[in-house]
């Protein structure tokens, strides 16, 4: 049974909803997490997701920062909002999906950024970030005969050194200090998460799926990170079918400065 799941930091689902709905109509995932949705649930656009045949809708969302949504066009059950850092902030998500006779535990993240300076004694947002990632040390990839789990979202980490256009240059840089790309790695192995962008792709291939707005031209230029990504449990790894980064809609009018990773399965 195909079965396809997109992830996305919109950044402001109200302000793109255009270029949601322009995926949907021409991607048609199963299920969408999008995340820093900039939104209250009570103004949430689920009228438009309905229209779409999106109808199952979770939210957690809050005015003007953060968020995430997970939409989908067949049931959801809400499993958990779950707050990290005791911050109050809407960064986690997760449902409950049947797909091909499994049932599937979806995770949906959106890791705080961090701020600029990589130091978490003088730079709070940092240290939240690294507080964070020690956190999700409890979200396992949990499975069996019946089940699985998959885990997206704008987690603002590129851990491997071809995850961002220059790994020397971008070692004291927020999303690939070593301080965060260890504790990130360590973090999804002991939790028996598989990196299913990574899989059958060669260490020295480069992967992105964001594009700074502050470079002049981003497609000339292509000064990339990889921070938006797909885990999932050992189990789901015979049948994943294969990913898609939408880079064109780094392009699109008005566009975010990440782009939709589009992953695939076929559950038995």
């Amino acid at each position: 049974m195909p079965f396809s799941i997109a992830t996305w930091n919109i950044n402001s689902v109200r302000l793109r909803m255009p270029l949601v709905e322009r995926l949907l109509l021409e991607n048609a995932p199963d299920v969408l997490c999008l995340q820093e949705t900039k939104c209250p649930d009570d103004q949430f656009p689920s009228a438009a997701f309905r229209k779409l045949g999106y109808e199952h809708i979770a939210i957690s969302g809050q005015k003007g920062y953060h968020g995430v949504a997970t939409v989908a066009r067949r049931p959801l059950e809400i499993v958990e909002k779950r707050e990290f850092c005791q911050k109050g902030d809407c960064r986690h998500l997760s449902v409950r999906v049947n797909a091909g006779g499994k049932q599937l535990l979806v995770h949906n993240f959106y890791v705080p950024a961090g701020g600029d300076e990589p130091d978490p004694e003088i730079n709070p947002k940092f240290r939240h970030k690294l507080d964070f990632v020690a956190e999700m040390n409890a979200i396992r990839a949990d499975h069996d005969d019946n089940s699985g789990s998959v885990l997206v979202g704008d987690l603002n980490i590129a851990p491997l050194e071809h995850d961002v256009w220059s790994h020397k240059q971008l070692l004291k840089v927020v999303s690939h200090t070593p301080v965060e790309t260890e504790n990130f790695e360590a973090m999804r192995k002991a939790g028996d998460w598989v990196d299913l962008m990574r899989l059958n792709v060669p260490d020295e291939q480069k992967i992105y799926t964001w594009w700074s707005y502050r470079a002049q031209d981003w497609e000339t230029s292509d000064r990339g990170r990889r921070l938006d990504h797909v885990w999932s449990s050992s189990n789901l790894v015979p049948s994943f079918g294969g990913y898609e980064i939408l880079r064109a809609a780094r392009g699109w009018d008005r566009p975010s400065d990440h782009v939709p990773v589009i992953a695939r399965f076929d559950l038995d």
